[in-house]
């Protein structure tokens, strides 16, 4: 498995291609940066977002540019979407953080305009973090407002649509979330019994994403559920490990 990823990851340096991530300050995003740096898969990857942060620890290069935009006038922005092969999406918010209204306009409007922007912009694979449980019809507003982005992003016809849907993210997240703090301490001892079931660390999340976009595929959308996501993201970690034993053994 390791040589065969190696193989992708090799064929698909050779065609130089681009790539736009958006929501690059969230946990998800640094962690996709950080592995973006390391495998240096594009020759030049755009980082989208409201602030610029420092990413001198991230490992980047020459090829990371930061574009800071208005989200509020996001069509004087259109350049910044422009000639890009691969997004990443981790854009999002919370009810808790922004109201009601406030997750509505990042996790719905804003990622839509941009969408349609990226695809204006010449964008052709299309990778979209949503959650596990998304629904257009959900009783919920964070799995029925994900599960409505998924399905207008499936009619904007990009060549290639790639949907992730991981449950919990087990994560230590530099910002306070105190309920979801609670539910990764709960689920720790279920995750370590049926490790694919409701929990997904948040690395096999970002490297799910990452191994979809090198991976060559005849699907035009792809749902990646949890346990999907865990196979794709975690097995060549697996892998490696077995094949490349620790030298602290």
């Amino acid at each position: 498995m390791a040589e065969a990823a190696d193989a992708n990851n090799e064929a698909f340096r050779e065609k130089k291609q681009t790539a736009i991530v958006l929501g690059y300050t969230g946990e998800t995003g640094r962690v996709l940066v950080r592995m973006l740096a390391k495998e240096k898969l594009f020759s030049k990857v755009t980082l989208v977002g409201r602030r610029e942060i420092d990413l001198s620890k991230d490992g980047v290069g020459t090829e990371f540019e930061q574009k800071l935009v208005d989200f509020e006038k996001l069509d004087d922005h259109a350049e910044a979407f422009q000639g890009h092969d691969v997004g990443f999406w981790c854009l999002g918010t919370t009810r808790g953080k922004s109201g009601v209204e406030g997750f509505k306009k990042v996790d719905y409007d804003y990622v839509l305009k941009t969408a349609e922007l990226a695809k204006s912009g010449g964008l052709r694979h299309f990778q979209f973090m949503s959650t596990y449980g998304a629904d257009q019809n959900a009783s919920t507003l964070y799995s029925r407002t994900k599960g409505q982005v998924e399905e207008a992003l499936k009619v904007m016809h990009f060549e290639k649509l790639s949907i992730f849907r991981p449950a919990v993210l087990m994560v230590d997240r530099e910002e306070s979330r105190p309920v979801e703090a609670v539910a990764r301490f709960v689920l720790k001892p279920i995750a370590k019994l049926f490790p694919t079931a409701i929990t997904v660390p948040i690395e096999y999340v970002a490297k799910a994403m990452i191994n979809a976009a090198v991976t060559p595929s005849h699907d035009n959308v792809h749902v990646f559920e949890n346990k999907e996501i865990h196979a794709l993201g975690g097995s060549a970690r697996v892998c490696k490990d077995k094949q490349e034993p620790s030298k602290n053994k």
